[in-house]
């Protein structure tokens, strides 16, 4: 154990992607090297609250997609700032657990994906995997993505943002003259298509932006991009690498929440998507810039459309994708030659790289 490097693997959390973290959570505790790894357990309950789990996750109805939940353990604790990184305090006896070395949140959605967790692991100046505070939250808010990827030059869907206070009863005749229908309504803050409604006419968009309005304060609502749906992984931080790329088949061109975890017949995973050269170079190439303008480190599942002009457009990047047994991010890796395993201890390393280099940086005015 002596040498080992403490991972504090992170899952769980206050998000309607509760049950998809526990999926993913399980899968890379399965595939980390535990030769090179010690590995400890944290689970966050739907309040927030964090528990250290001793030798497993323990899960209730662990095969059962719909009804999986986490299994509280009896030790509550904290990470906290300190002079010595990575700090764990045990709350029920007040004292100091080992410290860790780097974090592997393999948390969904809000309060996981979107700089909250990374912000914490800053201020514990611990290392963390994937994407730091800016990163994670720009990606994680839909709105905001879209413009920056715009002002890159990187295609997507036109759209429009708005709050409850700016809905009115000309919205819909609006949309109708700018985008037509069907469109898609969205939270801006959320992934795994949770709260996402496919309008097909004008009737249901009320319905559509209420729906919104449960996960979010922002609700983005954006044209249809009638096309291929492609997704490529993307691996590394100043000089990132594309994956294979596959293809999502469904038999309405929505990719839902249901069809991502829970029906496994739901959607059609092609792995490696067929397409030309040229094209597959494109999308390689797409991925990999909208990554960088996004301003991702570590990680990232980079969602595109293909239509039938050849042109592509991004939707959105995912800066903790799925690690579930029919998650796309490790198995475009797969198809690329790199195991699980060694996917899970290249995500470790380039999180220590980032950190060691961001540590050597001067914190003083003079």
């Amino acid at each position: 154990m002596g040498n080992k490097i403490r991972v504090a693997v992170l899952f769980g959390g206050r998000s309607a992607e509760h049950e998809v973290s526990l999926q993913s959570a399980r899968n890379v505790v399965n595939a980390i090297d535990a030769e090179k790894y010690e590995i400890v357990l944290i689970g966050i309950d739907r309040a927030g609250a964090w528990f250290l789990n001793e030798n497993s996750i323990s899960l209730l109805n662990a095969d059962n997609p719909r009804l999986i939940t986490l299994t509280k353990s009896n030790r509550s604790i904290s990470l906290v700032p300190s002079d010595k990184a990575g700090m764990l305090v045990d709350l029920q006896g007040n004292a100091m657990l080992p410290a860790i070395d780097v974090i592997f949140p393999v948390l969904h959605g809000p309060y996981g994906e979107d700089g909250s967790v990374q912000g914490l692991a800053k201020l514990a100046n611990v290392a963390c995997v994937g994407s730091d505070i800016l990163g994670s939250s720009i990606a994680m808010d839909k709105d905001v993505s879209k413009r920056l990827l715009r002002d890159a030059g990187i295609p997507v869907a036109r759209h429009i943002c708005l709050r409850r206070n700016d809905l009115s009863s000309e919205l819909s005749g609006h949309l109708q003259q700018e985008f037509g229908y069907p469109l898609y309504v969205k939270p801006a803050n959320m992934g795994s298509s949770v709260g996402v409604v496919k309008v097909a006419h004008p009737e249901g968009l009320e319905a559509a932006i209420a729906t919104a309005l449960q996960y979010d304060t922002k609700v983005v609502i954006e044209e249809t991009i009638n096309g291929r749906e492609i997704e490529c992984s993307v691996l590394g931080n100043d000089d990132p690498s594309a994956s294979a790329v596959g293809e999502i088949g469904t038999d309405d061109g929505f990719y839902s929440y249901e069809k991502k975890y829970i029906d496994e017949d739901g959607a059609r995973l092609i792995i490696p998507a067929i397409l030309k050269p040229a094209t597959l170079a494109r999308v390689q190439q797409t991925a990999i810039a909208a990554f960088k303008a996004l301003e991702s480190r570590g990680m990232a599942r980079v969602d595109m459309f293909l239509t039938a002009e050849d042109k592509i457009y991004v939707n959105e990047i995912n800066t903790i994708p799925g690690f579930t047994a029919i998650s796309m991010y490790p198995k475009l890796w797969l198809e690329s030659g790199l195991s699980y395993t060694d996917l899970i201890d290249r995500l470790i390393q380039l999180a220590l790289e980032e950190h060691a280099e961001k540590s050597r940086l001067i914190t003083t005015g003079y």
